[in-house]
């Protein structure tokens, strides 16, 4: 099993190099926190230094004037193994609401590698023009049933600011897509994380997203990481487990939105 640290070190922490075009950062304490984007703030640090009680309370609520002063909604993310232990209790008492928890999943790259195996009349797809970003946010949104526009505003952006270190991909038939996830390669760590995965209900149980997280693993490698990270849902966390991702932790995203 990876060390928490180097994952602590490595992905914690908002990079500036990754930052799209309208995105800042602020440090306030610990606290990196990213605005100006097109799917919000957030809000990422490597370890609160040991602050808690009264002074984490002033902490938070100095990272909730700053996204108020702007009118943004933010995601500040908690993983499981965060300290002190009354963190989720102290965001939630500032106005932070839980999202759906999270594992977060990591393999050595090469263990993943292999053909992608795929049911007949689909096919995998490299996309990066804002037509198939469009496309694929659509897709996200009959996924989900929500407003998925910042996706591809977000994923064009990490495009045009650093076209290495996304890759996008989509498995289709002639009816449009089925299944959609990228991997972005983080510069200057060991770590290739995949995003996205979600599948058609219709097209389910037919190996597309295990054939999806080959094909991603297999580009990870070619490009010298060696680690895969992915934060899984329930869903699709058996399934990695199946093809040799481990559980290191978990993730929940605390999100904070302005006064309506």
């Amino acid at each position: 099993m990876i060390d928490l640290t180097v994952f602590d070190e490595q992905l914690r922490e908002p990079r500036a190099d990754s930052l799209v075009e309208g995105e800042r950062i602020e440090r306030i304490g610990p606290l990196v926190c990213v605005f100006g984007g097109p799917g919000g703030g957030f809000v990422g640090y490597r370890d609160l230094g040991g602050i808690e009680g009264a002074e984490l309370d002033a902490l938070i609520a100095s990272c909730t004037a700053l996204y108020e002063g702007r009118g943004e909604r933010f995601e500040w993310k908690l993983y499981g193994h965060d300290r002190p232990p009354d963190l989720a209790r102290r965001l939630e008492a500032a106005g932070l609401i839980a999202e759906e928890r999270e594992t977060v999943e990591i393999a050595v790259a090469a263990s993943i590698t292999g053909e992608p195996e795929l049911p007949e009349g689909v096919a995998l797809r490299e996309v990066s023009e804002r037509a198939d970003l469009d496309r694929i946010a659509r897709f996200e949104e009959t996924i989900w049933g929500d407003d998925r526009g910042w996706l591809a505003e977000m994923l064009e952006g990490e495009q045009t600011a650093d076209p290495e270190s996304l890759a996008i991909t989509v498995a289709e038939t002639a009816d449009g897509i089925v299944c959609a996830g990228w991997v972005r390669f983080v510069r200057g760590t060991d770590f290739a994380s995949l995003w996205g995965g979600s599948t058609l209900p219709s097209w389910r149980r037919r190996g597309i997203y295990r054939a999806l997280v080959a094909y991603r693993a297999n580009l990870a490698v070619t490009r010298g990481f060696r680690y895969l990270q992915v934060d899984a849902s329930d869903d699709s966390r058996p399934i990695l487990e199946r093809l040799g991702f481990a559980p290191v932790t978990t993730t929940t995203p605390y999100i904070w939105s302005p006064p309506v």
